[in-house]
């Protein structure tokens, strides 16, 4: 075994696939403090800067000093407290389903729905750049799983023609790797026709898109009942920690009853949910963080298509910068370390081959002043980078 392991970390340090972790100094902001170094951060996925809102600090502190640190149990034994309980009530009551159920992770979430709803007589057909927890759990299911071509509703409906007790579409809300949008409407129309169920994970819309901040569905002004699961987390945009799972009371209840992931592990303390419930009302109440964060957006793309960078097809905070190569993903996430700017470099199994590229993440909390310098930045690096291989 051992030298098996040796021999893949060897084939993945010789492709330039080795990954290493940063360690953070400072609360989540535009402006962190990584190993000892100041640098500006564009790879959090903070997108409205809650992660450090007083509110929130104050939140936590005060739920602490109420419950305590640990939540002591699984939810189903003792660990669910009144502040998970109003939680899950003001999810429902949020985006307007009759239930709502947290889980830990958003990844558990994912497993618990997809082991735990579906047998060897349905089929579970998702898109093929789904994030990683939607396809481990499509795999541990016992049900039949297909993939389509990203976003590619043609490759569904023919995957959709297969004869299966129930048929469940699944897909990223927003695709966190690319930053583009599922075909929602096109998708409710062929889940319609083909009596089939909607699963949509809006881990990156929920609390970014819609006129109130519901999401990806409100985006394109559907109702969130067109859609049967819904699955968000709270560590994005509402700066907390944790995921949840609504819709009908029928889908919530069964997964409290049959979800392994939810049944048999602790449940998040209760002062993280008490900054979740806060994260929720700053959502609401501070709008201004929202249209802060789309002019960042429009800012940051205007000056990169002007500067030449070469942007995937993005409207939202996650503006991938495509290099192809690993190695030219690296050197210029480097260089832009050199001068101060954290955007992390990403490369295969999370992407697909020859398609490594920077996930630029844009906040509510960057200026005008740091987004010029991240473009100034990546124009220099990726100039540099183009003489270096002519070379």
């Amino acid at each position: 075994m051992w030298t098996k392991l040796q021999q893949r970390l060897q084939a993945r340090q010789m492709h330039d696939l080795m990954r290493g972790r940063l360690t953070l100094d400072s609360p989540q902001a535009a402006e962190i403090k990584v190993n000892g170094e100041r640098l500006l951060n564009f790879s959090s996925n903070d997108y409205l800067g809650l992660a450090n809102h007083p509110k929130m600090i104050e939140a936590v502190t005060d739920a602490s000093k109420k419950y305590g640190v640990g939540s002591g149990a699984s939810h189903l034994i003792i660990g669910h407290s009144h502040e998970h309980h109003v939680l899950e009530e003001e999810l429902a009551e949020f985006l307007g389903t009759e239930k709502a159920l947290l889980f830990s992770t958003g990844f558990m979430a994912n497993l618990g729905v997809l082991t735990s709803l579906f047998d060897k007589n349905d089929l579970i057909i998702q898109d093929k750049l789904n994030h990683a927890s939607l396809i481990d759990g499509g795999l541990a299911c016992s049900a039949k799983m297909l993939r389509y071509a990203h976003n590619d509703m043609a490759s569904l409906q023919r995957q959709l023609q297969q004869s299966a007790d129930s048929k469940l579409m699944v897909t990223d809300g927003v695709f966190s790797m690319d930053g583009d949008l599922a075909p929602l409407t096109e998708m409710i129309t062929l889940k319609d026709a083909y009596k089939a169920q909607l699963m949509v994970d809006d881990a990156h819309g929920f609390g970014v898109l819609g006129e109130n901040a519901r999401g990806s569905l409100e985006h394109f002004g559907l109702s969130q009942n067109s859609c049967d699961i819904y699955m968000a987390t709270l560590g994005k945009a509402l700066g907390g920690f944790g995921a949840f799972v609504a819709g009908s009371a029928l889908l919530i209840e069964s997964l409290l009853q049959f979800a392994r992931s939810y049944i048999y592990t602790t449940a998040m303390p209760p002062a993280v949910a008490a900054a979740n419930r806060m994260g929720l009302r700053l959502v609401q109440a501070e709008n201004e963080r929202r249209e802060q964060l789309q002019k960042n957006i429009a800012n940051f793309k205007a000056l990169a298509s002007e500067a030449g960078v070469p942007l995937m097809a993005s409207d939202t905070p996650i503006q991938p910068v495509l290099l192809g190569r690993n190695q030219v993903a690296v050197t210029v996430a480097a260089a832009l370390k050199a001068q101060h700017i954290l955007a992390v470099a990403i490369r295969p199994p999370t992407v697909p081959a020859n398609q490594a590229r920077l996930r630029i993440t844009l906040s509510a909390e960057h200026s005008q002043a740091q987004i010029e310098q991240l473009v100034v930045a990546l124009k220099t690096a990726l100039t540099n980078c183009s003489q270096e291989v002519l070379a």
